[in-house]
């Protein structure tokens, strides 16, 4: 089973070894659910999101959906992939455009 290891923007903060398949299946479900104007969308709303995306028995066969879209969100930042949207509050997120 091959791996992918996920980096974190934490500086000092080791990376995280996960399932390649499943970082693949959780990316495109972020990728394809995160828009690419406006407010972004809340963080908190993201793993149902993309549980909503890949379907319950998909979800069910990743495992917990806070964790994975955590760690491949984080990832996804470090590639420039997504951003954060600068502001007060809770932190909300947009795709960057062509990141898929």
């Amino acid at each position: 089973m091959k791996k992918m290891l996920c980096h974190t923007p934490t500086p000092g903060k080791a990376p995280t070894k996960i399932d390649l398949d499943k970082y693949r299946q959780v990316a495109e479900a972020i990728l394809n659910v995160l828009p690419d104007e406006g407010d972004g969308l809340a963080f908190t709303d993201l793993p149902d999101l993309v549980a909503d995306y890949l379907g319950e028995s998909k979800m069910q066969a990743i495992g917990s959906r806070t964790w994975y879209t955590t760690t491949v969100k984080l990832h996804l930042e470090t590639e420039g992939k997504i951003r954060r949207v600068a502001g007060k509050g809770s932190q909300r997120l947009l795709k960057l455009v062509n990141a898929n």
